[in-house]
């Protein structure tokens, strides 16, 4: 059964869905982890859970016209893909970036389906956005566009129904300014977007959230070899939203981030990155990360991204973007000493890189687990929203470290009940199929 099971799936999605390799290289990983689930349980076979859990519930593609501060009418593409909504209403981000595609939209939902039902809150998964570029756009262009965008979206989300949030592209002020147009378009005011500004409806602790969750996760890994991050040197590609909290909460736990990247180019800082300078770069001027010379000069930046992996360190997060960290990459990793890589970024690392790492035995905790941080904290602001309260900084924080503990402990005992102690991938994905097709089974084919 082995082989004809996973070639049997897969000959039938990628007929469906060619030209989409990231959905393929999603569907692929999930499915070879979750034979062993199939082969135990031959009714998910027989009602065809799988062949149901890779097809998308719905799948919307739109036009979204705007016009630019030349008067100059511009036309981007709006996808929502609405994967499955067997747990809880659909859940996942909008991401704005000119490589957005349909493909990259239904890897990301069908990550999101697992990665939502690992948290133990009640969500689906979907995602969402468009292939515009917020970069170099002004503030009237991004709000333009925005009430453009959720002008047709607005009709498919809602708060029991799909909840999205940011992703790429996507922060508090594209946020807000979609926020604004559906409460316009609808006289409602509810909980149908996270990752809103506090004095409107967001939680506390949601910008840190997957960044922290990141480093909680981490924390588990590196418990389980006996140690922890004090004094280890760390690498973070990307200095977006999850690579700067991701550091932070490092350096709190006493390790020295030495090395992060942006889409041109990374900065390697041998006395520790000072992280003021980097959200005052990113988060607040929205400039390149080659500025960070201007106040560290002794630092050393190189144009293109992928040479960072080869920057000597103890812990990798790649936080920026799929498939970044390839085989050879993660090749260098190992013979530099890693001992620990954990996914910050949406599928980072490449098949030929999860397997380097597995076989070298370093730790290694895939994105629907360990970068889960965020979803969860959403999960958290739409309890919130629905309380008509607020929580503080503090108890957010605890609630979310809570539940990163717990998704590591589901990842390690499903990857030991299925005798494949210590892969955290494969862990991952069969807890996550597992709650989702419980649900799927109980509620009939639909």
């Amino acid at each position: 059964m082995s082989s004809t099971f996973v070639d049997s799936i897969m000959a039938t999605v990628t007929a469906r869905n060619p030209a989409e390799p990231e959905f393929l290289q999603a569907v692929k990983e999930v499915v070879e982890s979750i034979e062993p689930v199939i082969q135990k349980r031959p009714e998910m076979a027989k009602l065809k859970i799988v062949e149901r859990i890779v097809e998308p519930e719905r799948q919307i593609m739109f036009r979204v016209p705007w016009v630019d501060d030349q008067g100059n009418v511009q036309v981007n593409r709006g996808f929502r893909v609405q994967f499955n909504s067997a747990i809880g209403p659909y859940k996942g981000g909008l991401r704005f970036h000119p490589s957005v595609n349909l493909g990259i939209i239904k890897f990301l939902g069908f990550e999101q389906i697992f990665k939502n039902a690992l948290t133990t809150t009640p969500i689906g998964g979907g995602k969402g956005g468009s292939d515009f570029d917020p970069k170099g756009k002004s503030d009237m262009e991004v709000m333009r566009f925005c009430q453009s965008f959720m002008s047709e979206l607005f009709r498919h989300i809602g708060p029991d129904t799909d909840v999205p949030a940011g992703d790429i592209g996507v922060g508090g002020r594209e946020i807000g300014y979609m926020y604004g147009q559906y409460k316009k378009l609808t006289n409602s005011f509810t909980g149908v977007l996270t990752g809103k500004g506090i004095p409107y409806g967001g939680s506390l602790a949601r910008k840190e959230a997957t960044g922290y969750g990141l480093v909680y996760f981490t924390t588990k890994m590196l418990e389980a070899r006996n140690t922890d991050w004090k004094g280890k040197r760390v690498v973070i590609s990307g200095s977006g939203n999850v690579a700067i909290y991701a550091a932070e909460k490092a350096m709190s736990l006493g390790a020295t981030v030495v090395a992060m990247s942006d889409s041109n180019g990374y900065v390697v800082d041998e006395a520790g990155i000072d992280l003021n300078a980097i959200k005052r770069i990113k988060e607040v001027e929205r400039g390149r990360i080659k500025e960070y010379l201007d106040v560290r000069p002794k630092a050393v930046y190189t144009e293109g991204c992928a040479g960072i992996w080869t920057v000597p360190c103890a812990i990798a997060l790649p936080c920026a973007t799929q498939n970044e960290l390839d085989g050879n990459a993660a090749a260098t990793l190992v013979k530099n000493g890693c001992i620990a890589v954990a996914e910050g970024a949406n599928m980072p690392s490449t098949p030929e890189a999860v397997k380097t790492f597995l076989d070298a035995g370093v730790s290694f905790g895939p994105a629907k687990a360990a970068n889960a941080g965020g979803v969860a904290t959403s999960a958290l602001e739409m309890s919130q929203n629905s309380m008509r309260m607020a929580w503080s900084f503090e108890e957010v924080d605890a609630k979310l470290h809570t539940i990163m503990n717990n998704i590591y402990f589901q990842c390690r005992d499903a990857s030991e009940a299925y005798g494949m102690k210590g892969n955290l991938v494969a862990g991952a994905n069969i807890a996550g199929f597992l709650k989702v097709a419980e649900a799927m089974l109980a509620q009939g084919i639909v």
